[in-house]
């Protein structure tokens, strides 16, 4: 045996040594091929064309100053490809250098495009998908990739609710399809699945990513099945090329300010306001006066006051640093990566770091097999005791910070205990860590390199494994006032498991295109978690290392089993590049479904006519360089509940009897449901694309209507059958709207130009049915005929006044009416203020959106203006509605005003407890149009670059969220904003400012 595995590995490595000489010969056939590629009409340099040896698998890309270097034997033909221009062929002669000019194609939509489990040329597309301008990709310099999309697509709506150093964007495709289920897109990076592994967005580096498809129309996503109802963010990663090995150094650092700081009320103000609120409830202040309490009392006869927010604030601080390597030979080509992300929030407490390594391998193992790797692992560290803001914006100036040993107080405005110390949780150290290990690889057989009667079939396999684990340890102890100690260690763990089995069949026959794709695929993930927790402790010093130390114990554990399984199959006809057909229908099975209905399907047909192809057109295409009409109709899926959601479950609880400790079985009180299924969403969209003058002026216009129904609620249930509710398939919800995109070249010169991109977005989405007996859900606030998510409330009309009690206009509208109270309209007309005079007032999503990049070019300097609108959204304000609602109790927002008899305000009410008695929400206009992002660079002369020894030099200056216009009371109409009462609220966060400066270096 030994001998026959000896004899066996010695094959192995003869074979090897074979092959490499092989491949140093053919390498030393070759030459270096240099050279340079610009734009044939303004004579500047263009990053990024792709540079290949036609018949082989060599390829490069130019550097920023448009060099290339790649080797090609004499007589052989180099291709020059790059989007928006015409692809260009070169022979090879016996010089070796090269100069090439491409010209701007007079179909920018030509170039290949993804569109899930393979690519297609732009004009064949007959869904809507939208591309991600690569500018943003490449020059924002931006922690997510989220952050370079919003703003930048129509109809993609990417929330910065938070600025929480680490934290993720949301995102929303065309609206809101689900009352209850998920709503956010479908995110596949490198054909793998990165959603429902429990990944972020945020594992992610922005410097590593090639190129974003969104698929936003239902023949689009049909093809994600299940995953698409809400649409699919299509992830490309940066690959190798054949050439010599490239290297790119991106860097950047800069400091974070609040865009908007919520000043609070003076010393002198919150005098004033105390002196009122005891007026109102005729109490006394402390001691005399002038102030509440004992510890304000002090402060204030000694002439000492506190910024709270300048106690808790801080100058931000950011730094990243990416290296990327990237070459390879004519079969073998890599891409590898590391990145440093370091942010220092705004915040004390909050800081957050991000290492991350990626390795992308290409290799031809064979002339009709080629393997290949895109794998990474990003670790995530959020360490430290974070101050709360909602606490110090309570805070009194005359609080006191300090005791006099030097400790942090507990209460600063004792004998108030309401309001704790902001800075208290900085005393602690709590250790969060997150880390996504993905190892993904595939094989792709060419059977057309085999026989060549099978050309154009190919089969791929995807594999994918993601391994993400989480844990957070935290220890409160006396520096907290919690003087019996308290600790908790939290472990969690998702692996996920991805196959995909992908045949495909592309070939030409005449005027006659066909591409098929088909799909078998399976999923599994397995989630755990173990939570422990100890109290009372006999010291400190151990922390969370000792819980078992701790006097009492508690111990948690739970786990859950995710599988799938889907079929899918994609037919793409086109003949005579003038007429296209797409069908495509998917199978997809679920674990989270009951028995009866585990297995959905999702068909969807479109079809497409690239009217200007047509002869009748010819004597247009002076003035109409592109027109594409699509029309598509689909159904898409949506599994958006929790695992085991559709079972029965029990639950054990341990009981004593008999001087013994037993168990008892019982069923937990939701329902489970054999029948429950998926929501499907159905949908049509009609689209024209269009270019005009050379696509001088270029975009898209789409209109979609969808509807949703089967729905996924939670329906309750009468209590004698033994449960509260069980989830059911309910309500319909339709949704339509409008997208709007434009590209422009305004002025095209040799040292000059001008670019401009408009996109627009309109969106109206209503309830149709709820629980099918027609009538609303007024605590979920649903309502037929009404878009998800509305502000129901009263109609405030002004604040009631002195006079108008004194002459009873009050009386039949609103007996319990005092002055300075919020005066509510009677919209019934009953004489009385109850729950029928609340109405609709508004929605919470925006009603449209829209973005304006403008884009300046002049010789080597270049300046990027991008400006953001969000309309038609309301919110409730809670800072309004805390300012009176404390009692008196904390200090508040200086823009925020109260009413007294002798300021007979209008607009705000008076501090009494009684000013608000039905609970008026405040609710408030939360619009805005924010100067999001102005870029400005410089490229270093190649010539100038090259006398330093480098290949090309790009230095630049951005600032982001600079101004915004809003008439929003409060941090930001964005930022997320939690009131007291929640145990969320140390997550409140201002709206960050960023200037940062960089560079980009290619060696």
């Amino acid at each position: 045996m030994l001998k026959q595995i000896t004899k066996t590995y010695s094959k192995a490595i003869l074979m090897l040594l074979c092959a490499l000489l092989y491949t140093l010969y053919g390498l030393a056939q070759q030459t270096e091929r240099k050279g340079r590629v610009t734009d044939a009409s303004t004579g500047s340099s263009l990053g990024g064309v792709t540079v290949s040896v036609k018949g082989k698998t060599a390829s490069t890309q130019t550097a920023a100053d448009g060099s290339f270097s790649i080797p090609a034997e004499q007589g052989a033909t180099l291709l020059f490809t790059y989007v928006g221009y015409t692809e260009k062929e070169l022979s090879v002669g016996a010089g070796t250098t090269l100069n090439v000019t491409l010209n701007p194609a007079e179909n920018v939509l030509d170039e290949l495009v993804v569109v899930g489990y393979g690519s297609q040329k732009r004009s064949d597309i007959t869904g809507s998908v939208a591309s991600v301008p690569k500018d943003r990709l490449s020059k924002l310099p931006v922690n997510n990739v989220m952050q370079a999309i919003q703003g930048a697509v129509a109809n993609v709506t990417i929330s910065q609710s938070s600025s929480i150093p680490g934290d993720s964007p949301s995102a929303l495709v065309r609206g809101i399809n689900s009352m209850s289920a998920g709503t956010g897109p479908y995110v596949v990076v490198d054909g793998i699945p990165l959603s429902k592994t429990d990944g972020s967005i945020n594992d992610i580096n922005p410097n590593d990513i090639e190129s974003v498809e969104i698929l936003k129309d239902p023949s689009a996503v049909a093809i994600y099945g299940v995953n698409g109802s809400n649409g699919v963010i299509l992830i490309t990663t940066k690959r190798g090329n054949t050439g010599k090995p490239t290297i790119k150094y991106s860097g950047y650092g800069g400091v974070e300010e609040a865009a908007h700081i919520l000043e609070p009320a003076s010393p002198e103000e919150l005098l004033n306001r105390y002196a009122e609120y005891a007026r109102i409830t005729n109490t006394s202040l402390y001691n005399g006066g002038p102030v509440r309490n004992q510890f304000e009392f002090d402060n204030y006869k000694n002439g000492v006051t506190t910024d709270w927010l300048d106690a808790v604030m801080q100058t931000g601080v950011i730094q990243n640093h990416n290296i990327g390597l990237s070459g390879g030979s004519e079969n073998a080509r890599y891409f590898v990566s590391t990145d440093y992300l370091n942010q220092k929030g705004i915040l004390r407490g909050y800081n957050y770091k991000r290492y991350s390594f990626r390795a992308n391998t290409d290799f031809d193992a064979t002339k009709y097999l080629t393997v290949g790797t895109s794998a990474f692992v990003v670790a995530h560290n959020r360490d430290g005791g974070r101050a709360n803001l909602l606490q110090a914006a309570a805070m009194s100036p005359y609080a006191r910070m300090y005791n006099d040993d030097g400790t942090l107080t507990q209460f600063p405005m004792y004998s108030e205990q309401l309001w704790a110390n902001p800075l208290l949780p900085t005393t602690l150290n709590p250790e969060r860590r997150e880390f996504n290990i993905s190892l993904n690889g595939y094989a792709e057989v060419d059977f057309g390199q085999i026989l060549p009667a099978l050309n154009g079939l190919k089969y791929k396999f995807n594999g994918g494994y993601s391994f993400v684990p989480k844990r957070i340890n935290e220890y409160e102890g006396e520096s907290a006032y919690n003087f019996a100690g308290l600790g908790r260690i939290t472990n969690q763990e998702s692996q996920t498991y991805t196959i995909e089995n992908i045949l495909t069949y592309n070939r030409d026959f005449g005027l006659h295109h066909i591409d098929f794709t088909g799909l078998y695929a399976a999923k599994s993930k397995y989630y755990q978690e173990a939570v422990a927790t100890g109290e009372v402790f006999p010291n400190d010093a151990l922390g969370w290392g000792n819980l078992g130390g701790a006097s009492t114990q508690k111990v948690s554990s739970y786990a859950d089993l995710y599988r799938s399984i889907s079929q899918m199959g994609r037919i793409n006809y086109g003949y005579d590049s003038r007429y296209m057909l797409t069908l495509t229908v998917r199978r997809d099975g679920a674990s989270v479904f009951g028995d009866n209905h585990k297995y959905g399907m999702f068909p969807s047909a479109a079809v497409a006519w690239n009217i200007h192809n047509e002869s009748f057109m010819s004597s247009t295409k002076d003035v109409v360089s592109n027109l594409k009409l699509r029309v598509s109709y689909g159904v898409s899926g949506n599994e958006g509940i929790g695992i085991y959601q559709a079972l029965s479950l029990m639950n054990s609880n341990p009981f004593a009897m008999n001087g013994l400790s037993n168990a008892a079985i019982r069923y937990r009180t939701r329902m489970g449901s054999d029948d429950l299924r998926w929501e499907k969403t159905a949908g049509f969209n009609t689209g024209v694309d269009f270019g005009l003058w050379n696509n001088r002026l270029n975009g898209s216009i789409d209109f979609y209507n969808t509807n949703t129904q089967d729905m996924l609620l939670l329906q309750n249930l009468p209590r004698l059958t033994g449960f509260v509710d069980v989830w059911s398939n309910l309500g319909k919800v339709e949704n339509s709207g409008l997208d709007i995109t434009l590209n422009s070249k305004n002025i095209t010169k040799e040292n000059f130009t001008w670019a401009t991109t408009v996109v627009f977005s309109r969106n109206w989405n209503k309830i149709v049915d709820v629980y099918g007996d027609g009538k609303d859900d007024l605590g979920n606030r649903w309502f037929i005929g009404e878009p998800l998510g509305v502000i129901y409330d009263y109609t405030k009309v002004g604040i009631w006044q002195e006079e108008e009690i004194a002459n009873g206009v009050n009386k039949g509208w609103d007996e319990q009416a005092e002055a300075g109270a919020v005066k509510l309209a009677d919209l019934s007309g009953d004489g009385i203020i109850n729950n029928d005079d609340r109405s609709i007032l508004g929605q919470t999503a925006p009603k449209w959106t829209g973005g304006i990049t403008n884009t300046f070019t002049y010789k080597d300097f270049s300046l990027n203006v991008f400006i953001n609108t969000v309309q038609g959204a309301m919110r409730n304000n809670p800072q309004i509605g805390a300012a009176a609602d404390e009692l008196g109790r904390r200090s508040a927002p200086a823009e925020i005003g109260y009413w007294t008899p002798e300021n007979k305000s209008n607009e705000w009410r008076s501090l009494s407890n009684r000013s608000n008695i039905y609970g008026y929400g405040f609710p408030t206009n939360a619009s805005f149009t924010r100067l999001k992002d102005v870029t400005f660079s410089y490229n270093l002369p190649k010539d100038v670059a090259s006398r330093i020894g480098v290949g090309g030099v790009t230095v630049y200056a951005s600032g982001r969220n600079l101004y915004t216009w809003t008439n929003w009371i409060g941090w930001d109409p964005e930022a997320r904003d939690i009131t007291r009462g929640s145990t969320n609220d140390n997550i409140n966060y201002p709206m960050v400012r960023s200037y940062i400066f960089g560079v980009n270096l290619t060696f």
